[in-house]
């Protein structure tokens, strides 16, 4: 991809392009599903137009967006494609975690890369250990301000079609977790396409192999001390996450109700011409609407919670954040799964036709919500309500 400066762009130019994007993705997110298709000319076309620019930090040149605003850019997007929604979400994140940790010429370096187009990757879970934060990937000493980076990474979303991949290492065998911040054609880096997930199926979620990279010490950034104090870093992952469930859910309820009104034959039993006035399909409808109007709901308040903590970080803020982040994940997920179910229960037979591809919904949005189980973000919610105990202080709350 050609690197030119993308345009900086105000919160309501955002959100108008997120929207216009998301209707053009939608139009052939099906096909790009059953012929796994990865979306590479939408993703250039995201760079090329500054939606992934628009977090960095005004002082550096660009928007400095809220929350607020990249949340609802990535809920629209979803409703075009969850798989184009969720492959900036590892990029956002990082562009977060360089604005809290990155030096000032860390900074100007990576953030202009952003500016010009440049995407951020993911190479952060990894399989075969004992749980997500158990992390074997280590930078080594090698020489006055070189390192050697060795790992194997999984479930690396957007890193084949990324300009640069953060890494999630040890500085040392047993050193704190830092950021590595690795181009993504460097030497001893491979990418490897070997994700085959029932649903997300174009995310591009597969190995990142690691084998003696060489990072000099500019590129190294601190993640474990992230940590140390209040966060709404875990807060800002999470919410987006929340925002992909939602999209999904919104565009699982819009298909169903095209095809209802288009294709769908009415039960007899229901007495009526059209199967979209069989009154237990409209009821149906209502559930679905509401399940998803809350979970849209929960969504923009939990993104103003955390500008709000972001605008005054303490405690008890980041505490609010985290809890309206919680809530706002388990109630998209239960939404994104009730819509993608409920879509046959509504349509009827005709919809199961597999080259329709509407089963994608429900397959995506059980993919997603696996990420991180919505029984834990109801856990930490009810421990707050009975004995005021904040969630944990870690990148999932």
């Amino acid at each position: 991809m050609t690197q030119v400066l993308a345009p900086v762009l105000g919160r309501d130019e955002a959100v108008a392009l997120a929207a216009r994007f998301a209707a053009r993705f939608a139009a052939g997110a099906a096909d790009r599903d059953a012929r796994r298709t990865l979306p590479l000319a939408e993703l250039d076309e995201l760079s090329a137009s500054g939606l992934l620019a628009v977090t960095v930090p005004a002082r550096h040149g660009g928007a400095g967006l809220p929350v607020e605003a990249v949340t609802e850019v990535i809920r629209l997007l979803s409703t075009g494609d969850p798989n184009i929604g969720q492959i900036p979400h590892s990029h956002f994140a990082y562009v977060n975690q360089l604005r809290l940790q990155g030096t000032d010429a860390q900074q100007r370096r990576l953030f202009a890369e952003v500016l010009a187009g440049r995407r951020f990757g993911n190479a952060q879970s990894e399989a075969g250990t004992k749980h997500v934060r158990d992390i074997r990937t280590t930078l080594t000493a090698a020489g006055p301000g070189r390192w050697r980076l060795n790992g194997r990474k999984f479930y690396a979303t957007g890193a084949l079609l990324a300009h640069r991949i953060p890494v999630l290492a040890h500085l040392g065998p047993d050193g704190p977790l830092h950021v590595a911040w690795v181009d993504r054609h460097a030497g001893g880096v491979e990418v490897i396409d070997d994700w085959d997930g029932l649903g997300q199926r174009t995310t591009a979620s597969g190995s990142v192999v690691l084998h003696d990279v060489d990072v000099p010490d500019e590129l190294i950034t601190p993640y474990a001390t992230t940590f140390d104090g209040p966060q709404t870093y875990g807060a800002f992952a999470q919410v987006l996450h929340a925002a992909i469930d939602a999209g999904i859910a919104r565009a699982a309820l819009t298909d169903a109700a095209r095809f209802v009104r288009d294709r769908s034959r009415p039960h007899p039993d229901a007495q009526v011409d059209r199967a979209a006035d069989d009154p237990l399909v409209v009821h149906a409808f209502g559930e679905i609407e509401l399940a998803t109007r809350a979970g849209e709901a929960l969504l923009a308040e939990a993104a103003r919670a955390v500008d709000r903590a972001d605008a005054d970080l303490t405690a008890t803020t980041a505490t609010a954040a985290s809890l309206a982040v919680a809530a706002a994940r388990a109630a998209t997920a239960r939404a994104a799964l009730e819509a993608g179910s409920r879509l046959f229960e509504v349509a009827g037979t005709r919809s199961a036709a597999a080259g329709l591809g509407l089963d994608r919904h429900w397959r995506n949005a059980r993919t997603h919500t696996l990420h991180d189980p919505a029984a834990w973000k109801v856990q930490h919610l009810g421990r707050w309500a009975v004995d005021a105990i904040p969630p944990p202080n870690h990148g999932q709350a």
